[in-house]
């Protein structure tokens, strides 16, 4: 069975409901943040989402939510390694810049802290271009002198939610070790609140755990990148999910 077929397998009752109007998927951007101890395996950042969501509600998942305007104007202090600018920029819907294509990666830093209190870049400001007055919640990496960096962040799949679903998305998942991380909240959550129980599991906990589909499927397509001799290597093909016909499509970019 193919991994688009298994992935259509996967989708649940709800998941399968198409009595919805048809909109248009919205950018949306998710961070896979990895960490390992000396011979252990592989943990990824996850959080249960609160029960007053209407989007998958008590679900386990990833940081991460929908690209904002502003995201394109947040200064950066390094850009994407080239290859993966490149990858983001390939069957981009609608303005094809590379301002956009940084954006993915802001919202993914971005939502990142409002969800889980951690703030990804740089601790030391020297590495940014002249800090600039960030609104909201970026306020906060200003205010500590740090630059946001995409340069870690490498590109590892690319699924949009199927038609005829209440929210659809064209989400673009990244992956990044957890050495990116600078700060934390002396609190140790987000100012969003919006997950619940956030912990490092391994990839057999997390699959214990109630995950939408497209989770479980990007968790294995992960665990085969891990596996490779440098899962870093930001020219690795990235899997793209999305729905033509009856099922699924999966692409490699």
């Amino acid at each position: 069975m193919s991994e688009a077929d298994a992935l259509v397998k996967r989708l649940t009752e709800s998941e399968r409901a198409t009595n919805h109007a048809n909109i248009r998927p919205k950018d949306a951007s998710t961070l896979l943040l990895l960490d390992r101890a000396a011979g252990g395996p592989w943990r990824v950042l996850m959080g249960r989402r609160h029960m007053r969501h209407k989007f998958f509600p008590g679900a386990y998942v990833f940081p991460g939510g929908r690209v904002d305007t502003g995201d394109s104007r947040i200064p950066v202090a390094e850009d994407y390694h080239p290859e993966v600018m490149a990858k983001l920029r390939l069957a981009m819907k609608g303005p094809k810049t590379d301002a956009r294509a940084r954006a993915f990666g802001v919202a993914a830093i971005r939502e990142t802290y409002e969800e889980a209190g951690l703030f990804l870049g740089h601790a030391d400001g020297s590495k940014a271009a002249a800090p600039k007055p960030l609104a909201g919640d970026m306020a906060a990496f200003g205010e500590r002198g740090m630059g946001l960096t995409l340069a870690p962040l490498v590109f590892v799949a690319r699924a949009i939610t199927p038609p005829r679903r209440p929210r659809r998305f064209d989400t673009r998942f990244f992956a990044a070790p957890a050495s990116i991380i600078a700060d934390k909240t002396a609190e140790g959550v987000g100012p969003s609140g919006e997950l619940e129980d956030v912990a490092w599991l391994s990839f057999e906990e997390a699959k214990q755990q109630n995950l939408p589909s497209i989770t479980l499927t990007i968790l294995d397509e992960l665990a085969e990148r891990l596996a490779s001799s440098d899962p870093w290597r930001p020219d690795l093909p990235a899997p793209f999910y999305q729905w033509r016909g009856k099922g699924f499509t999966r692409e490699l970019i």
